[in-house]
C-alpha cells in the first residue's frame, strides 16, 4: 500500500514538472518570443510610482478586495492543509503562507497594468505625432501639438515636455529622440524616430507615403498586441484552473485509500512527500503568474 502511495505521488510530481516545462512555460514563452520584448521596460519608475499611477487610473485594489483575497487564499490553504494532514497547526501555517503571497501577486498585477498603460500611451504618442506632422511638417511642432492636445498622461506627457525643451535648447532633435528612446525602448518608437530623423536631416520632399506606411505598421503591431493579450488571458484562466485541480490529487489518493490514508500519515516521509507536492504545485502556479504578468509580449 505504501508503495502505491509513493508511486501516485511521484507520478503527480513528475506530471507537474513536465507540464510546467512543456505546456505552461512554453506557451507563455511562445507569445513573448513571437511578439518580441516585454512591456516592462520602464526601469526609471519605482514600484511606489507605479502603484500611484494604478491608483489614479482607478485600478487599485480596495480594502474589501484585499479582505476577500485574504479569506479566499487563507480559507483554501487552511482547508487544504487540514484535508491533507488532519492537523490544525499545519492548516494555520498553510493559511499564513498563502496570505503572505498576496502582496507579491498584487505587485505582479500592478506591473502588468502599468506596462499595458505605458504601451497604450506609446501607441497614442506615435500615432498622434504622425498625424500632426502631416500638418505642421515639423517634429518639434508635432511634439508641442500632441503635448497641448491633452491626449497624453504622465509619465509620457512629462517626458514629451522634456523632449520639447531639449530640442529648443540644443537646436536639434537628436538628443530629444535619444532621451525618449532610452526610457521607452519600443520598436514603434525607434522606427518612427528614425523616420523623422531621416526626414529632418535629409529634407525629404514627399514624406506622406512613408508616414502612411509607418502608421499602418503601428496599427498592425497594436492589433497583434491586443490579440496576444486576449489569448494570454484565456490561457491564464485555464492555467489557474488546472493548477487548482492539481491540489485535488491528494483527495483522489484519499478516496482510493479510505481510512488507511490517516494511518499512513504517521510516517514522516509520507508527510514530507505531500508537503513537497504542495510546494511544487504552488511554485508551478506562481511561475505561471509571473510569466503572465511580467513577460507580456508588447512588440
Amino acid at each position: 500500500m505504501i508503495a502505491i502511495i509513493f508511486i501516485l505521488i511521484a507520478i503527480i510530481l513528475i506530471f507537474i514538472v513536465v507540464y510546467r516545462n512543456s505546456s505552461g512555460k512554453n506557451i507563455y514563452s511562445h507569445f513573448t518570443e513571437s511578439l518580441g520584448p516585454a512591456y516592462d521596460k520602464i526601469a526609471p519608475y519605482t514600484y511606489k510610482e507605479i502603484k500611484k499611477k494604478i491608483k489614479s487610473l482607478g485600478q487599485n485594489y480596495k480594502f474589501k478586495d484585499y479582505l476577500m483575497q485574504i479569506f479566499i487564499f487563507g480559507g483554501i490553504a487552511a482547508g487544504m492543509g487540514y484535508l491533507y494532514f488532519y492537523n490544525f497547526i499545519v492548516s494555520i501555517i498553510y493559511a499564513v503562507v498563502a496570505i503572505a503571497f498576496i502582496p507579491y501577486l498584487e505587485y505582479l498585477r500592478c506591473k502588468r497594468l502599468y506596462s499595458e498603460f505605458v504601451f497604450e500611451q506609446i501607441q497614442t504618442y506615435t500615432t498622434n505625432i504622425i498625424l500632426d506632422f502631416q500638418t505642421s511638417q515639423s517634429f518639434v511642432k508635432s511634439l508641442e501639438g500632441v503635448y497641448e492636445s491633452g491626449v497624453l498622461d504622465d509619465p509620457i506627457k512629462a517626458d514629451v515636455k522634456v523632449m520639447i525643451d531639449m530640442a529648443y535648447k540644443n537646436g536639434t532633435i537628436n538628443q530629444s529622440l535619444e532621451y525618449f528612446q532610452n526610457k521607452y525602448d519600443y520598436y514603434m518608437v525607434k522606427n518612427m524616430h528614425q523616420l523623422f530623423l531621416q526626414i529632418t536631416n535629409e529634407g525629404a520632399k514627399d514624406s506622406a507615403e512613408s508616414l502612411e506606411n509607418m502608421s499602418l505598421d503601428i496599427d498592425m503591431l497594436v492589433e497583434a498586441v491586443y490579440r496576444d493579450r486576449i489569448d494570454r488571458s484565456n490561457f491564464h484562466k485555464k492555467f489557474i484552473r488546472f493548477g487548482i485541480m492539481l491540489y485535488g490529487m491528494i483527495g483522489l489518493i484519499q478516496l482510493l485509500l479510505g481510512d488507511t490514508y490517516s494511518q499512513l500519515l504517521d510516517m514522516w516521509y509520507l508527510k514530507l512527500l505531500i508537503h513537497l507536492l504542495v510546494i511544487m504545485n504552488s511554485y508551478f502556479l506562481l511561475s505561471g503568474e509571473k510569466y503572465y504578468n511580467e513577460n507580456v509580449g508588447a512588440e
